[in-house]
């Protein structure tokens, strides 16, 4: 039986693993290779980096560095977790592994605009064209000219949160016409953030500009923001029994605790802030909280 299994290999969940390998604690990393941060073209927000660091290099550098202190990552996807008295089986397509406490960091996935092909939405993003963390990278965008798809509240609060970056911003709806109420208007128009109905499709790129076709006709930007919400990968510990808010976060108390016993989460799974170092912060947190409750149940010693 393991100590713990990890689910997921981003940021939180290789964290985790280097603490809780440095623990001396017996884990396993279970990674189904599609971390959000592995998308990232530079992050310029990870201290330590003073040029940034590309995302796939950020997570290959501390796959290094945990597999240096023994910790084997397996490709396989978590079909369930069975709390089992006070420990848990972890089941996938062929088996089951047996856990003393299960920690899942399996993040988000966002959601991009329909009609968007696979091929121009990574070239986009791999260009900047296209990007989806404005607290991530809204510095990148200073003066240019941003779009926002998306509407109502969550629309709206996205582009009045660009709007500090460059006065050139334009709320575009997804579908059809906006969904805004009063208060979305007024703060809109008093931010002079420009509003154009949907739908928008045809996407594409010319020259150093991402083109997106509205109801209007096509409008070119320098960076293009999706702001249509995302999926949070957290079915596994609902189903076990842990608690989540309505968006699907997951709720945990301030040592990443969910509701179930023995069971912990971290990163952009959690409610809060999805950022590479707050997902850092809660998986050393949420490792020493394991080895502390393990040591509880049986005392460590060498």
């Amino acid at each position: 039986m393991d100590d713990c299994i990890i689910i997921g290999g981003g940021p939180a969940g290789l964290t985790a693993a280097i603490y809780l390998a440095r623990y001396h604690l017996s884990i396993r990393l279970f990674d189904s290779g599609d971390s959000r941060a592995a998308m990232i073209p530079r992050t310029h927000n990870h201290a330590g980096y003073p040029g940034g660091i590309e995302g796939p290099e950020l997570v290959r550098l501390m796959h290094e560095q945990a597999k240096s202190f023994g910790v084997s990552r397996e490709n396989r996807v978590v079909s369930a977790i069975e709390p089992d008295g006070e420990n848990f089986i972890v089941r996938t397509a062929n088996h089951s592994f047996p856990a003393r406490t299960v920690l899942l960091a399996t993040g988000v996935v966002n959601l991009r605009p329909k009609t968007l092909d696979d091929t121009l939405h990574d070239e986009a993003l791999l260009r900047g064209l296209l990007r989806y963390c404005p607290v991530c990278d809204g510095y990148e965008v200073t003066d240019k000219r941003v779009g926002v798809i998306g509407t109502s509240d969550h629309g709206m609060k996205e582009a009045l949160f660009l709007r500090a970056y460059t006065a050139d911003v334009t709320l575009i709806a997804p579908d059809s016409e906006h969904d805004l109420d009063a208060a979305c208007l007024a703060k809109l128009d008093e931010a002079g953030i420009a509003r154009v109905d949907g739908p928008c499709d045809e996407y594409r790129i010319e020259g150093e500009r991402f083109v997106v076709e509205t109801a209007t006709g096509p409008l070119s930007f320098d960076s293009v923001y999706p702001a249509l919400g995302s999926t949070i990968r957290s079915d596994l510990a609902i189903a076990a029994g842990a608690e989540a808010a309505e968006s699907g976060s997951l709720k945990v108390d301030s040592h990443m605790r969910t509701s179930v016993p023995g069971l912990f989460a971290a990163g952009d799974v959690v409610l809060g802030l999805d950022q590479i170092s707050n997902a850092m912060g809660q998986a050393g947190v949420a490792a020493t909280t394991i080895r502390n409750l393990l040591n509880e149940r049986t005392p460590i010693r060498r």
